[in-house]
């Protein structure tokens, strides 16, 4: 038996990286994983055995710092979650579903906002303004182009010795910011559908890429994440600037939806918290209290 990680799962093989000797041997999973409703992630620490390169097991799984289910990974230090400023059109209310999910698996999120070259002055200035909304709450924000390679290099540094998820819908241009960052991964990219306004999947599977001292994940794209695991009175600390001035509600198990004396509501008022962020998390509050009725 050996340690090593996962860096890539496909179509029922697990890929393991030997700890020591970092040779990649392919792996199936354990036969009892399947019963006790255990998936091995890539990014997983593992035990495994193998005769050769291509006829091994995963025997145990190790416990995981965090994880992921969509894109499924775990152990990630940080995620870059990438927004395209047009094609498709920057979207804060599904950023923000995001950053939830990112803020409840307790990973680093960095946002980044691709496509900035390819839109007109005014709606530039409209999603820069939406940057430094995010900036003013304590999220990292850095704004790319691919084709003027603008802001690709304050991105290298964000990898040093990180496992790096990429993720975002389709089309915004994961692969082609991975391949503007690294010519050498060469990484399949696709254009944007312009009947459906969407990007084609051109990532088919996880990998964990070697990327300087880091690692990083190029993953599916997909455009909708639902609440499964997040509870209702717990939405209010995945928004940093929400957790921040609840503390100041009347009553302690404030929800900040029709509580009187809420610190969250007054605040939204006085523009210390934007509007449009509290509106996407009572949309999410009340999208997770329907969740749970349907379940």
């Amino acid at each position: 038996m050996a340690d090593g990680r996962i860096i890539k799962a496909l179509s029922g093989f697990y890929y393991v990286q030997d700890e020591r000797n970092k040779e990649i041997y392919q792996c199936r999973g354990r036969g009892n994983f399947r019963k006790r409703k255990i998936t091995p992630l890539v990014g997983d620490y593992v035990v495994y055995e193998a005769e050769n390169k291509t006829d091994g097991y995963v025997l145990e799984i190790n416990e995981r710092e965090n994880e992921l289910v969509r894109p499924p990974i775990a152990n990630v230090d940080q995620a870059f979650l990438v927004f395209s400023a047009t094609q498709p059109s920057f979207n804060t209310q599904l950023l923000d579903k995001f950053l939830v999910h990112i803020e409840a698996s307790d990973i680093k999120p960095v946002i980044c906002i691709s496509k900035i070259d390819l839109v007109s002055e005014s709606l530039e200035k409209e999603v820069l303004a939406y940057g430094e909304d995010y900036q003013a709450i304590g999220y990292d924000v850095v704004v790319t182009s691919t084709q003027s390679l603008s802001g690709v290099s304050e991105i290298a540094p964000y990898f040093e010795d990180k496992v790096t998820v990429f993720a975002g819908q389709s089309g915004v241009g994961k692969s082609s910011l991975l391949n503007a960052i690294n010519p050498e991964l060469d990484l399949d990219t696709s254009d944007i559908s312009t009947h459906l306004g969407r990007g084609k999947h051109t990532t088919r599977h996880v990998e964990l890429i070697p990327f300087g001292s880091g690692l990083v994940a190029d993953t599916p794209g997909f455009s909708s994440l639902d609440f499964r695991g997040i509870e209702a009175d717990d939405l209010w600390l995945y928004f940093p600037e929400i957790r921040k001035i609840s503390n100041e509600c009347k009553f302690r198990a404030c929800t900040h939806q029709a509580e009187p004396g809420c610190a969250v509501k007054i605040a939204v008022e006085n523009d210390e918290i934007k509007p449009y962020r509290y509106d996407h998390y009572s949309s999410f509050f009340q999208e997770i209290k329907d969740q749970k009725r349907r379940y």
